[in-house]
């Protein structure tokens, strides 16, 4: 077995938008010689590893390409180059409940989920108590996921996520899950699971969390790695920059041409 869990090399990804307005396929076709193409380098040569039971955050402003390179782990997109080598089962915990189908219970996702993620069938049924105590649900968890709150929903993947037995958890902005309680049981989980010899690789802008629980920090800065080091060399170094810039802002909105591209 390899020494390290992850593995990124010199990995690269680039998104391309329309930006022409053609609101439908219709549209497209007919229109297609003045469709517009925005091209987006997100991610530019990003490398780092990451040891098997270690804790590393990704810091970085939004847009710096943190949960595009989340999403490139958990194998939602393919880089455009370098490569990727993760060693071990991942449990991604970005956004909790997406994979769920509205229309089947909460216990009925449960399964479906738990499989996705590696588990039996067998061993997906055995669990599902414990995931349903740990989501606080109760007999809520026999409804369809569609008369969930929104809490509801992220309560029940984190609660499914982190019950999977993996090797590696992936965390993308999820300890603000829930009221505050479910917030500390959560974090607790996520301590409890390091402190198993398990590996996190972590997306957070709660600098005290990560001074808490992570080995290593890796600043992503306009798509590519700007810092590595340890919590206390990289945090302040990254607040302090993001501080200046903020001072440096025009001040009033600033209109923006194009479509709304979120936080890459």
């Amino acid at each position: 077995m390899s020494d390290k869990a992850i593995v990124v090399n010199n990995v690269r990804k680039t998104f391309k938008l329309n930006t022409s307005g053609a609101a439908s396929i219709k549209t497209a076709l007919l229109w297609w010689k003045r469709r517009k193409y925005q091209t987006l380098d997100v991610l530019r040569g990003v490398s780092f590893e990451v040891g098997h039971g270690e804790c590393v955050a990704v810091v970085g402003r939004n847009g710096a390409g943190k949960s595009t390179l989340l999403g490139l782990l958990a194998r939602i997109y393919r880089p455009d180059s370098g490569t990727i080598q993760i060693n071990g089962r991942v449990a991604p915990l970005l956004e909790l409940g997406a994979g769920f189908h509205p229309d089947l219970s909460g216990a009925e996702n449960i399964i479906f989920n738990a499989v996705i993620l590696g588990l039996t069938r067998a061993e997906a049924i055995r669990r599902t108590p414990e995931i349903v105590a740990f989501s606080e649900l109760g007999d809520q968890v026999y409804a369809p996921v569609r008369t969930y709150s929104s809490g509801m929903v992220a309560r029940l993947g984190f609660a499914i996520a982190v019950h999977v037995d993996a090797d590696i958890l992936i965390v993308d902005e999820v300890l603000s899950v829930g009221d505050f309680e479910f917030q500390r049981k959560s974090f607790g989980k996520i301590e409890e699971f390091r402190n198993k010899g398990g590996t996190i690789l972590l997306v957070s802008h709660h600098a005290e969390a990560m001074r808490k629980i992570a080995d290593r920090c890796v600043w992503i800065q306009h798509g590519e790695v700007h810092m590595e080091g340890t919590p206390d060399e990289i945090l302040p170094a990254y607040l302090a920059k993001s501080e200046s810039d903020l001072r440096g802002s025009p001040p009033g909105p600033v209109k923006i041409e194009g479509p709304d591209l979120g936080s890459a």
